[in-house]
């Protein structure tokens, strides 16, 4: 018999292996036949190790049931590496950076998932510190935040490890690696991965002036993913970018990189009245920007619009599957114009699904909560409908930004 505290694990397992096995076109007799090996091994060690299939599948269909992801008509396209026996410090960082590469893929973005070991009372835990593989540092001075604010706490546990960098807007944060109880350590990421767009704009010359840039790939680095009652702590993501997630947000938002005033003001609208709409119009003037220099330097990226009518796909596919779509709807309208999209037109449950991708505490004590990120706390709204449009600040805060899983 199963010890009492793994039920919870057989049932989570039972679940997912015929749910997996029926979508991969198993026999029943195979999937029994899994079952019964897989019982075994909870009974005489309390915990079961995936195979690559299942690893493959389940990890696939974490992005399926990413109830806040627009992206997710392209799950099935999901590369998968298993990275479970990696066990070192230098082999964890070795992997994140092929994953880099491998994601990057000279600008035609492939999504990308690297797997770490599972949560096991006998192996020391894999942990990641950093929010996304590639993210701008924020460093705290008298006058304010220089860089992105959402990632000045992450960058002081940087300095305090004795990564020292430039002090510019746009420096890279080092990759931070911690196995078990051991003293993290970080490790530069080198330039050749790093792929940097300068945003111009299509018309106006003088855009270029700002000293705008992005990276290419969000690559999200500190949820962890369950499966079938296993969880591994470690198992960093991407897809690609919307353009609103860049244009509407991160250089956008006021507690971010704040540039909005000064996009209008390089495009010479009156910023001296609401009634110009000088903030809509520099919004889209910006996001018009990031759409023609990822394209202008060959980079994968997507506007709202069309991931709006692919979402639309995704929900018509998965009802023919007769599977129900979960969706959390202030996550799914993206943050411009989305009452141009059908998805603000339609209501969504946020369900509770499993195989899931899902937050964690960070390992430093939640040292990086930065307000307006998201990161924490979840919001509180499970069911959303096109009358319902009262939702918290936080809600709104967090919708649509980088902590959807794909895009």
């Amino acid at each position: 018999m199963i010890d009492p505290s793994y039920q919870s694990i057989w049932r989570e397992a039972e679940q997912f292996i015929r749910i997996c096995y029926h979508e991969l076109e198993r026999s029943d007799e195979e999937t029994e036949l899994r079952l019964a090996q897989i019982y075994t091994e909870l009974v005489s060690s309390g915990t079961y190790s995936h195979t690559e299939d299942e690893l493959t599948h389940g990890a696939r269909m974490a992005w399926r049931n990413s109830a806040r992801c627009i992206g997710r008509l392209f799950w099935p396209s999901l590369e998968v590496i298993d990275k479970r026996k990696a066990e070192s410090e230098e082999e964890v960082t070795e992997a994140l950076l092929q994953h880099i590469d491998l994601a990057t893929n000279g600008g035609r973005i492939r999504p990308v998932i690297t797997i770490f070991a599972q949560q096991d009372k006998d192996t020391p835990p894999v942990r990641i510190w950093n929010h996304q593989l590639i993210r701008y540092a924020g460093y705290k001075t008298e006058a304010g935040v220089i860089g992105d604010p959402a990632s000045a706490a992450f960058t002081k546990e940087c300095l305090n490890l004795g990564w020292k960098g430039e002090g510019t807007p746009f420096d890279v944060l080092p990759l931070v690696v911690q196995i078990g109880g051991q003293r993290p350590k970080w490790h530069a990421i080198p330039s050749s991965s790093i792929m940097e767009i300068p945003l111009v704009h299509p018309e106006d010359a003088s855009f270029a002036e700002l000293g705008l840039r992005w990276y290419a790939v969000p690559m999200i680095a500190d949820m962890k993913l369950e499966i079938g009652g296993l969880t591994y702590p470690a198992a960093p993501f991407n897809g690609w970018y919307m353009e609103t997630e860049i244009g509407a947000r991160n250089l956008a938002d006021r507690d971010r990189y704040n540039k909005l005033e000064e996009v209008a003001l390089k495009l010479g609208l009156d910023v001296s009245t609401n009634i110009s709409l000088w903030k809509d119009r520099a919004l889209v003037e910006l996001n018009r920007a990031v759409l023609h220099s990822f394209k202008l330097k060959g980079v994968s990226i997507v506007d709202h619009h069309t991931a709006s009518d692919q979402f639309i796909r995704f929900e018509k596919q998965e009802r023919e599957a007769e599977r129900e779509v979960s969706g959390r709807w202030s996550w799914l309208i993206p943050p411009m114009s989305p009452a141009a999209t059908q998805i603000w037109h339609n209501a969504y449950t946020d369900l509770e699904m499993r195989p899931s991708l899902e937050y964690q505490k960070a390992p430093f004590e939640g040292k990086n909560q930065t307000e307006g990120e998201g990161q924490g706390s979840e919001p509180q709204l499970s069911k959303t409908k096109p009358s319902d449009r009262t939702v918290s600040t936080r809600e709104l805060s967090t919708s649509s930004a980088e902590r959807c899983p794909f895009h």
